[in-house]
């Protein structure tokens, strides 16, 4: 992973760290939250709400460190496999108390032999497409950005930042089929436009964006976007009118829902 001059913006830090100045930042995901719920996203300010981690974060998060930051980075925060039984020879199984306890005792996070198939063949399958090799070939994988944007101190990490390519984000899907649909749903654009204007804030530059988008299964398709211009434009004057939003809703303490009206419901 080479760094240039031109990245000297970012900078890497534990995970945890990063995480830990979200009390301080505001975030992405935090202004996600609020565009989609301002009561929601003051409960998890004040530690009300936990985000709840499903088995499908953890490969997630595994397919992007073994995929963006190499084996040996994976090697060191995963552990795989589990105990032999010594009975039958077998693994036991990952439902099983001895599994349970050996899980534990290595101290980070356990993928299963299944689990880890699936990551290798992931991570495989973005290394195999001719566009995503080459967007990954050369950068700065999980680099962080601080500064000021819109008038909020903000912080965002980014999956994997190249001076020319720019920012490039590296999700995983069900079905490649549907991702753009999917892309729609979770607000990708905004998380993008979010990234790219605090980069310009810190950087003075603005940088294009993409993303990559791999299969959780067979056939493990993977395929790789450029975000347009008029759709980050678009996205980042809504988060920005949302920043605005939430300036007020601290100012008078309040947190709608916004489903305190009535609505008509009008369509099939």
């Amino acid at each position: 992973m080479i760094a240039s001059a031109q990245d000297d913006f970012l900078q890497r830090e534990p995970e945890a760290l990063y995480r830990a100045q979200a009390q301080d930042f505001l975030t992405s995901h935090q202004l996600a939250d609020f565009r989609k719920c301002p009561a929601l996203h003051r409960k998890k300010k004040l530690g009300l709400v936990e985000d709840a981690d499903r088995p499908a974060y953890l490969i997630g998060r595994a397919v992007h460190a073994l995929t963006l930051e190499g084996g040996r980075v994976f090697e060191n925060r995963y552990a795989v496999g589990g105990p032999v039984n010594p009975k039958t020879g077998s693994p036991f199984g990952a439902n099983t108390k001895a599994w349970a306890e050996w899980a534990e005792a290595q101290g980070k996070p356990v993928l299963t032999d299944a689990q880890y198939d699936i990551v290798t063949k992931l991570a495989g399958a973005v290394q195999a497409h001719d566009a995503a090799r080459e967007l990954l070939a050369e950068g700065v994988p999980e680099g962080v950005a601080r500064g000021e944007y819109s008038g909020e101190a903000c912080q965002g990490r980014l999956d994997w930042f190249n001076a020319e390519h720019g920012i490039v984000d590296l999700k995983t899907c069900d079905d490649l089929t549907w991702f753009e649909s999917d892309a729609r749903r979770y607000g990708y654009a905004h998380q993008m436009a979010f990234y790219r204007a605090l980069l310009k804030a810190v950087s003075g530059e603005s940088f294009p964006v993409h993303l990559i988008a791999v299969e959780k299964c067979e056939p493990f398709r993977c395929g790789v976007w450029r975000m347009g211009e008029d759709v980050l434009a678009i996205a980042q004057k809504e988060n920005e009118e949302a920043i605005a939003r939430l300036r007020r809703c601290r100012e008078q303490d309040r947190w709608p829902t916004l489903y305190e009206d009535i609505r008509v419901f009008d369509w099939l």
